[in-house]
């Protein structure tokens, strides 16, 4: 049997609670390969061994579980879910909660975090259909590519991924779904904020 080196348990969990830091989700086995410079068998044979040691858990993909998040709350406080944004009144006012949900950190990270109801089917190739219920991480920015809320006019929320044009006064709001047009922002002419970036879907099946 081979022996383990204890500073490759320190070095794998001190990455993992790194990425999960920046990133506010836990890293692939590959990242934490590339992250570490140990081969990817490597980085499998002591995820295994660290869990089987109670090092870390693990709870579904990249739901690695560290000592640092052991000594920490395993749910995120509860996540209001907007409905309908009520004309001049901001994404989370009271008005526009419909209910709250618990999600577990592992899921989602760590961060504010609201959730809105998909309406229609136009990021349904990134199988977020009709109905669904997407977690958003609040922030202002976003880099290009990434599915953002949009809040539009101050009164209008829409999902898109977001690709800002660089001559810095357009946005570009693609749909994932051949059937709609992207959605163009004119900046000088409309008010437009990031409100967040889209993490989780939840569904029925």
């Amino acid at each position: 049997m081979r022996t383990m080196d204890p500073n490759k348990y320190l070095l794998v969990e001190s990455f993992i609670n790194t990425y999960k830091n920046e990133k506010g989700k836990a890293p692939s086995r590959y990242e934490i390969a590339d992250g570490t410079g140990l081969s990817k068998s490597t980085v499998s044979r002591y995820l295994q061994d660290m869990r089987e040691k109670g090092i870390i858990e693990y709870e579904g993909k990249r739901g690695y579980i560290t000592q640092q998040d052991m000594k920490t709350p395993r749910t995120i406080p509860a996540i209001p879910v907007v409905g309908d944004i009520a004309c001049g009144l901001p994404l989370l006012a009271e008005q526009n909660i419909e209910e709250y949900v618990d999600l577990p950190i592992s899921w989602v990270g760590r961060g504010q975090f609201f959730a809105l109801h998909a309406n229609g089917d136009s990021m349904k190739d990134i199988g977020i259909s009709d109905g669904d219920i997407v977690v958003v991480r609040q922030q202002e920015t976003a880099e290009p590519g990434q599915v953002i809320v949009a809040l539009l006019d101050e009164t209008s929320a829409t999902l898109k991924r977001y690709y800002p044009h660089p001559d810095g006064q357009t946005v570009e709001l693609r749909p994932e779904n051949s059937a709609f047009e992207p959605l163009i922002i004119d900046l000088k002419e409309r008010a437009f904020s990031i409100q967040g970036i889209a993490v989780k879907v939840v569904k029925d099946i």
